[in-house]
């Protein structure tokens, strides 16, 4: 594909994308500067439009059921994995990464989208429960229905794997969906409307798309969306709520990370190589990605080396060779300037990297970074590892949790029990025991934080039901001899019904 200029009606709040007077905007190469695409800006009115045209599609979807949307869903899914080259090319031109590395993403999504398909049925369609001992005479039954129309507000780090994470799930539960690209992202959030009006033309107007910056994204929040699906920063997350609050619009928040890596005294020597992908790949754009390691005194020395070593090996660009790309968000690479100087300023020390050229950063390595450093305490988003001495694994693991985010998280040991504990009691949504970010790649787990890395989930059971409203409905089977729930009972039902309770509930234990 050529330059993009998608114009027909088909990430952050508070950025702003370049415009012209035309009411349109330019995403460009972070590499090079080069024009990706032009695409229009849906001001309030023309985001009300679009969600208005996907709400009958959303019925029409909602009433094929399972199995018939099970096929386009198959048909958007062998669209997307014959041209993984097509889109992979086009993500590394507009998001900067590596063709490789995009191709990984949208492997990822491709296997996430089918796993939604293949569970939604079980996950969500009607059953029967137990009604128990004092309603024996009704049936009881439970689904989970769909909402309606998603709204999704899309990052640029990922922009394919993560707002398909939403998306997919959204429109396997049942429920069309309107999707904001991130303004730095834009070609690639059109490239996936379009492929599903391709794969699936009879339900086109089921995933619906805008674009803009901070006003589009503001603007979907209001457009009456039956629940809005964001990913971001903590800060802009916070805008998010107060607007969808507005309207009392439900929401799914996935925001940032600083997660942490463990490593134990007799952890392998892998936990380096895991280390570095964990915080370099991507150029260290990833949520959940490894910004901060802590290593027993055990290990400290040779992990340290061993990092240098590998970091010494990777070099960032734009070409094939490249280890990872630039900045895709020119500001970033600030943010990561004021980080490497407060650390140092503070008493850290960088082992290696720590220069910033324009967009392109260096893979860097901090050490003895005080706790109290912005490079510890806040999201550097950037190709940086803090690696700090730690007496033992219990030490790390406070260190860890001392954070007010909490998305995912690593653990290095030889010991599988050691491990387990550690890794269960790291306050993160997510923790992968002797590799870094695996928990993303299996579609039957959920993925989501705590603490101000959000709320909500998606992936997995838990993330279809994030998608659809829980219906309980009864059914009489026979009426009982006394109803106690009615006007008509005779004096002392209600006497006999606490007897039974005090005998069923109320002995002492």
């Amino acid at each position: 594909m050529g330059n993009l200029r998608h114009m027909p009606l088909s990430e952050e709040l508070d950025s702003s994308p370049r415009r012209d007077t035309a009411g349109t905007f330019e995403s460009t190469d972070p590499a090079t500067g080069a024009v990706v695409g032009v695409f229009p800006v849906h001001d309030t009115d023309a985001v009300r439009a679009i969600v208005a045209r996907t709400r009958p599609a959303a019925e029409h979807w909602a009433a094929l059921g399972f199995a018939e949307r099970g096929l386009r869903l198959a048909a958007y899914r062998g669209h997307l994995a014959r041209r993984i080259d097509e889109l992979a090319d086009l993500v590394h031109r507009e998001n900067g990464k590596p063709h490789d590395d995009a191709v990984l993403e949208i492997t990822l999504a491709v296997d996430h989208l089918a796993w939604a398909a293949a569970h939604a049925r079980k996950t969500l369609g009607l059953r029967r429960v137990r009604p128990g001992l004092l309603a024996a005479n009704q049936a009881a039954y439970l689904e989970y229905q769909p909402l309606g129309v998603v709204g999704v507000i899309g990052p640029w780090n990922y922009p394919v794997f993560t707002p398909m994470g939403s998306i997919a799930y959204a429109l396997a539960a049942g429920n069309a969906g309107v999707f904001k690209p991130s303004e730095f992202t834009p070609a690639v959030g059109a490239w996936l409307a379009d492929a599903w009006r391709t794969a699936v033309p009879d339900v086109a107007d089921a995933f619906g798309l805008v674009t803009g910056s901070g006003e589009t994204g503001a603007a979907l929040c209001r457009a009456g969306v039956d629940k809005l699906a964001f990913t971001g920063s903590a800060a802009t997350g916070r805008k998010v709520m107060a607007t969808c609050a507005e309207t009392l619009t439900p929401v799914l928040m996935e925001l940032g990370g600083k997660d942490a890596m463990i490593v134990d005294d007799d952890a392998d020597v892998a936990a380096a190589d895991a280390a570095v992908w964990g915080g370099m790949s991507n150029a260290g754009q990833t949520c959940i990605g490894i910004e901060r390691v802590y290593a027993t005194s055990a290990v400290y020395d040779r992990f340290v080396t061993e990092v240098t070593s590998r970091v010494a090996d990777l070099r960032p660009g734009s070409d094939p060779q490249a280890a990872y790309g630039p900045m895709t968000m020119a500001g970033q690479a600030d943010v990561v300037r004021r980080h490497l100087d407060d650390a140092v300023a503070a008493g850290g020390s960088v082992a290696t990297g720590g220069t910033v050229d324009g967009g392109v950063i260096a893979p860097t390595v901090l050490l003895d970074v005080p706790e109290d450093s912005a490079a510890v305490r806040e999201e550097t988003f950037g190709p940086t590892l803090t690696i700090t001495r730690v007496a033992d694994a219990e030490e790390a693991l406070r260190r860890a949790n001392d954070s007010t985010m909490g998305l995912g998280g690593s653990v290095f040991s030889g010991s599988p029990a050691r491990a387990m504990s550690l890794a269960r009691r790291m306050r993160s949504g997510m923790t992968a025991i002797n590799s870094v970010l695996s928990f993303a790649s299996v579609p039957a787990l959920p993925f989501g934080g705590v603490g101000e890395s959000g709320f909500g989930r998606i992936h997995g059971e838990d993330g279809l039901r994030e998608f659809a409203r829980a219906k309980a409905i009864t059914r009489l089977r026979f009426a009982l001899p006394v109803n106690p729930m009615s006007f008509t009972r005779p004096a002392g039902a209600v006497d006999a019904l606490a007897r039974i309770t005090r005998l069923r509930h109320g002995r002492r234990r």
